[in-house]
């Protein structure tokens, strides 16, 4: 790429960005009521996030050869018993994260 290309696309990376930043606070105002349709989103998302996450995650995961999904299943486990004692989703994905690289990495 060219100079005047790589300055283009840094351009346009950035006015993509801002817009998407921006945008949200210059259609809906601070003083008129949440849309309903945004406050069912806001609910939604984060759940179904989640799911395509984990869906993600075990796609190449083979049940019938190898660890038989073991680490997986084991750190999924970690994940949502330690989400359901302490309610905290950033302790709960690092211990997952971390019961998961140590049986890789040491068990299996």
């Amino acid at each position: 790429m060219t100079i005047s290309e790589q300055i283009i696309t840094i351009g346009c990376c950035v006015a993509g960005t801002m817009l998407s930043r921006f945008l949200p606070f210059l259609l809906i105002s601070s003083r008129r009521p949440t849309p309903k349709f945004i406050i069912y989103l806001g609910k939604a998302l984060p759940s179904a996030i989640f799911g395509m996450l984990v869906i993600y995650c075990l796609k190449n995961v083979t049940f019938t050869s190898g660890t038989f999904g073991i680490p997986e299943l084991a750190s999924i486990a970690v994940t949502v018993l330690i989400h359901l004692w302490r309610r905290n989703m950033m302790l709960s994905m690092a211990a997952g994260t971390a019961c998961y690289m140590v049986l890789v990495n040491l068990v299996f």
